[in-house]
C-alpha cells in the first residue's frame, strides 16, 4: 500500500484521534476537579459545624442552665445529685404538664443524655434522668 498517497488523510485522522483524546482527558479533569471542590466544601461545612458544637459544649453557663432543671418541679418531688459534669435527677409523681416542661427543657440543652426513664403510675409520672456535659 502506498502511504504517500494517503499521508494527508492519515495526518488528519491522527490529529482527530489526538483531539478526541484531549477532549476526554479535559472532561475527566474537570469532573475530578468538581468532585474535589464539592468534597472540600463539605469538609469545610463539617469543620464549621464541629467548631459551633464545641462552642456550645464549652459554654460556661451550661451548668447554670442545668441547675434550672431543679426548679421546674417543686423541690419535694426531686432527688438531685450533681457531681462535676454529671447529673442524676429523679422526679417523683409529676404531672403531665410538668413532664412536658421538663422534657422540653432537657431537649433544649446541649447535654448528652445517658439515661432517660419515664414511668407512668396512674395519672402521674416518675422520671429518672442521667446526663453529662
Amino acid at each position: 500500500m502506498n502511504l504517500r498517497m494517503y499521508r494527508y488523510e492519515l495526518i488528519v485522522g491522527f490529529s482527530f484521534l489526538l483531539l478526541l483524546m484531549a477532549f476526554f482527558y479535559k472532561n475527566a479533569q474537570i469532573s475530578t476537579q468538581a468532585e474535589q471542590l464539592f468534597a472540600m466544601k463539605q469538609e469545610v461545612r463539617d469543620f464549621k459545624e464541629i467548631i459551633a458544637q464545641k462552642r456550645i459544649w464549652a459554654d460556661k453557663g451550661l451548668s447554670k442552665k442545668i441547675d434550672k432543671l431543679h426548679s421546674i418541679v417543686s423541690v419535694s418531688k426531686v432527688t438531685w445529685s450533681k457531681k462535676g459534669k454529671k447529673l442524676t435527677a429523679r422526679y417523683k409523681s409529676i404531672t403531665a404538664k410538668e413532664l412536658n416542661k421538663l422534657i422540653t427543657k432537657i431537649m433544649s440543652l446541649a447535654i448528652q443524655i445517658v439515661t432517660l426513664d419515664i414511668v407512668k403510675s396512674g395519672e402521674n409520672y416518675n422520671v429518672e434522668c442521667k446526663c453529662k456535659w
